[in-house]
């Protein structure tokens, strides 16, 4: 009961006196506003079983990367754009269901990682790139996040409106002047971005509950698309803070308990927005 009967020394304290924690709060933070702000579409497009596949996509590129002793960033880069590309292909020249095809990349690209892992020696290097180590991010990683989530606000200033008609109507889309391809595109490019500068806070498997668990819950709270952008960055946030004290206090995974909390926040709010309904049914049926 310390975090209640001793507020300060268990919500502030271990933020304010330790660098490393300042640093993760300000990394994890960065993080939320790019996944959350892409998140958003995937949520409303139905892409978040694409967005998973992007978070395990960028494995075999990361795993090359280490035992070529190149960079990891640049190897993740290459390897979610050839997931981008490699979907977009398959959508235009199979006849199979987006699903099918995502899933068959998925598959492939997530079992050239572990092999090329395994092969090397290297499966406890597999294990940081899958998890991440927020405590270890340093002042480049953090600008990196920096300029992404920079991007990330703007792109999805600029392709608003091509966003928001092509998700509900691309024939109205079309007709306006857009190009809902392209818009498509630019779609999948900055998801893949998103994960890309998040593996290093908390691994590319984890970042997949930060892109879609605060979207989808304030999808359940709000209906404008730009007040679901602003509240799922909020309550990314919040659970962010929330987990990374959990796992400074009792010695959890942090990125791995940050990624909990926002599912945990998802099935609360899940949880009262039915209860509400319920409530509601019981008022009219008794009016």
């Amino acid at each position: 009961m310390q975090w209640l009967l001793d507020p300060w020394d268990w919500w502030v304290s271990p933020i304010v006196d330790n660098p490393f924690m300042t640093d993760a709060l300000i990394a994890a933070a960065l993080t939320v506003v790019c996944t959350s702000v892409v998140g958003t579409w995937a949520i409303l497009r139905g892409l978040s079983f694409l967005g998973d596949a992007l978070a395990h996509g960028v494995l075999p590129g990361i795993a090359i990367a280490w035992v070529l002793g190149a960079s990891t960033v640049l190897g993740a880069i290459i390897a979610a754009l050839a997931m981008v590309g490699g979907v977009n292909l398959i959508r235009a020249a199979s006849p199979l269901p987006d699903d099918a095809s995502i899933g068959v990349l998925f598959v492939g690209f997530l079992a050239l990682a572990v092999v090329v892992m395994s092969a090397s020696g290297g499966s406890g290097d597999l294990n940081r790139f899958l998890f991440g180590s927020i405590s270890a991010v340093d002042g480049s990683g953090i600008a990196r996040l920096a300029i992404a989530a920079a991007i990330t606000l703007g792109a999805a200033l600029v392709l608003h409106r091509a966003l928001v008609m092509g998700t509900f109507d691309e024939v109205q889309a079309t007709m306006a002047g857009f190009h809902p391809r392209l818009t498509h595109l630019a779609l999948l490019i900055l998801i893949a971005m998103s994960i890309v500068v998040s593996f290093e806070t908390v691994g590319s498997l984890l970042v997949f509950a930060f892109l879609i668990a605060p979207p989808a819950t304030a999808s359940l709270i709000a209906h404008r698309v730009s007040t679901i952008m602003a509240t799922a960055v909020g309550i990314g946030c919040i659970s962010a803070y929330v987990g990374l004290l959990v796992s400074y206090h009792h010695r959890t995974a942090a990125g791995a308990t940050m990624a909990l909390v926002t599912v945990i926040v998802f099935a609360l709010a899940l949880l009262i927005r039915s209860i509400a309904k319920i409530g509601s049914r019981s008022v009219h049926a008794e009016i």
